[in-house]
């Protein structure tokens, strides 16, 4: 086989306690995925769950004890932090019923569904596609990530985010208005999911904006912090 020119290095995420490197093939993100920030986005209630993507390359994999440097993105005056929990799925599949689920998941993350928020508004408004507001250089930062061996099949525990220190987001997993099964139920009946695709499963209440030199800190119960400064 001959290539036009070399092709880029896989996407990898680092694995917990491991020197195993987790490929990335697609990355899925539900949106509006807890009731109180679907609030102050200007939702309500619990509507049909809906995906948007990022590009693989999008990820910003941060070993553990490590801070990730993300570069304030150009073409934005309003970048906001959204922390999730990130499903690694080992197993793919279409049609998965919601019993199955547990089956399809390798693991699981902290991650950062970083945001320009000015530019996902004017899409919105607009009712253009997200990609610029979305999919941006560095925009995914994910911790390494857990198997589900050893954390078991995660449906409740706390998930914060602080920027210096400063308590920003405090949630649990429990308050998902859909649930991880659901996600994964409804989403491969779009997609047929493979392994190596991550799914940002949704952030709570409390996004907002940060600037370069800012330091976030975000966590999980079970899945240790995620650090990251902005450059």
């Amino acid at each position: 086989m001959q290539f036009t020119f070399p092709p880029n290095n896989p996407v990898v995420v680092p694995v917990a306690g491991s020197n195993a490197l987790f490929p990335v093939h697609r990355i899925y993100c539900v949106g509006l995925n807890y009731s109180e920030h679907a609030k102050e986005m200007g939702g309500s209630g619990r509507e049909a769950p809906f995906f948007f993507m990022k590009p693989a390359d999008a990820i910003l994999a941060v070993p553990h004890g490590s801070v990730g440097e993300m570069p304030y993105p150009p073409m934005t005056n309003n970048l906001h932090h959204e922390v999730e929990l990130v499903v690694a799925i080992g197993v793919g599949g279409k049609n998965i019923s919601i019993a199955d689920a547990q089956k399809h998941v390798w693991g699981y993350a902290v991650g950062l569904d970083m945001t320009r928020r000015d530019l996902q508004a004017e899409s919105k408004k607009t009712g253009r596609p997200w990609s610029t507001g979305k999919g941006f250089d560095f925009a995914a930062p994910i911790a390494p990530i857990h198997p589900i061996f050893e954390t078991g099949w995660i449906d409740h525990g706390a998930i914060h985010l602080s920027v210096n220190d400063v308590s920003r987001q405090q949630s649990n997993i429990s308050n998902l208005i859909w649930n991880v099964a659901e996600v994964i139920a409804t989403l491969s009946r779009y997609f047929t999911l493979q392994p190596g695709d991550l799914i940002f499963t949704g952030t709570p209440e409390g996004v907002g904006a940060v600037k370069q030199g800012d330091l976030l800190t975000a966590g999980i119960n079970q899945l240790g912090d995620l650090q990251v400064k902005i450059v």
